[in-house]
């Protein structure tokens, strides 16, 4: 009797053209969020409902985006990438600030462009090496670097480190996928280290503070180190099983700094430990795996760039957060995705997720 039904379930999927594991994977994974974020705000129904409202968003957009061909996607890259960059030369112009940062437009919704970035980017590269079979030259590679670096350096100009690095980490992925020449590779590394005097020299003060706190935090517990001294007292008192639910003395009591943004992570240790941390993380890899099957069998190059980076880039921004809240990287401020409260950047995960169903639904997709 249950027969029918789960047929009917999946003809309705098929008929919207959503791919059932990965949509199964992800509202988990919004539904765990939901009820960590409802801890971490000491019980906040507006913290819950603000998330809600932005991931119904982002749900919404990406059942618009799976209807979507792969064909028309690329004709309307080029487009959406230059209007990403112009609206981020227009955060710096007319920008709404906050906290000392400049990040956000106000066009009668409020939004952070650097969030789409990280969609644009790697769809760019794609559409560049699309209908082509050749490694690129060096040319081809000098004109992807700087079509990744231009909306790099304005999101950095915000400033925006975090964000600057995964927009950057979305991009290379993306051309490392379209067969780069090693010797270029070798190269660009070269380059990279060279360049760290440089960079070093271009961070701001509270920047060079957060990287060297990694180093040793207790230096200046009360200053740069606080944040990670903290959120390593969190996870280190969850345990094997955490102190339960709604029980995270750091979050509830105020010590956890940004316990809905930046450390939820650490909210998700205290409460449910070690087994809750697997869990969570099981679920993060559940989800890239599935972007990455999907990657795997599809047959246009421009689809398999874009799924395969839209996978990593998915998967290497919960491990930048995860690492930055246990101190293992310095703080830079990027939420973990589907889970902290972060509209821009859930909106624009959710409508990556709509790209690779579009993917996935195309008639050159090959099933496995």
């Amino acid at each position: 009797m249950n027969l029918p039904v789960a047929q009917q379930g999946m003809g309705v999927l098929q008929h919207l053209k959503l791919d059932g594991w990965l949509l199964v994977w992800v509202m988990l994974l919004i539904a765990g969020g939901l009820a960590v974020l409802y801890s971490a705000s000491g019980g906040s129904g507006d913290v819950v409902l603000f998330q809600a409202s932005r991931l119904v968003i982002g749900l919404g957009l990406m059942l618009v985006l799976a209807q979507i061909s792969p064909r028309f996607m690329i004709r309307a890259t080029p487009w959406a990438y230059g209007a990403v960059v112009v609206l981020l030369a227009l955060v710096l112009v007319i920008g709404d600030e906050g906290g000392g940062a400049r990040r956000w437009l106000d066009l009668g919704i409020r939004f952070q462009p650097s969030e789409f970035a990280k969609l644009a980017v790697p769809l760019m590269v794609a559409c560049l090496f699309h209908g082509s079979r050749e490694r690129p030259g060096f040319m081809k590679t000098l004109a992807v670097l700087l079509l990744i670096v231009a909306p790099a350096v304005l999101v950095s100009r915000q400033p925006d480190l975090g964000t600057t690095v995964v927009i950057g980490c979305f991009g290379f992925i993306a051309l490392l996928l379209s067969g780069l020449n090693r010797k270029f590779i070798y190269g660009g590394a070269a380059v990279g280290v060279l360049a760290i005097p440089a960079l070093w020299v271009s961070l701001r003060d509270y920047q060079r503070q957060r990287i060297l706190s990694v180093l040793n935090p207790e230096s200046d517990p009360l200053g740069a180190g606080y944040h990670i001294i903290q959120s390593k007292i969190a996870i280190g008192s969850g345990g094997a099983f955490g102190k339960g639910f709604m029980q995270s003395s750091q979050a509830q009591f105020g010590f956890l700094p940004e316990p809905t943004t930046d450390f939820i992570f650490a909210v998700i240790s205290e409460e449910f430990g070690f087994v809750g941390v697997v869990v969570a993380m099981l679920l993060f890899i559940a989800i890239t795996v599935r972007m990455l099957q999907i990657a795997f069998a599809a047959q246009w190059r421009y689809s398999r760039i874009v799924a395969a980076s839209l996978a990593l880039g998915f998967f290497f921004s919960f491990a930048l957060n995860a690492a930055m809240t246990t101190g293992l990287l310095p703080v830079v401020g990027l939420p973990l995705p589907l889970v902290s409260v972060a509209g821009s950047a859930n909106v624009t995960f959710l409508a990556g997720f709509g790209i690779l169903m579009a993917i996935r639904s195309d008639r050159r997709y090959l099933a496995r």
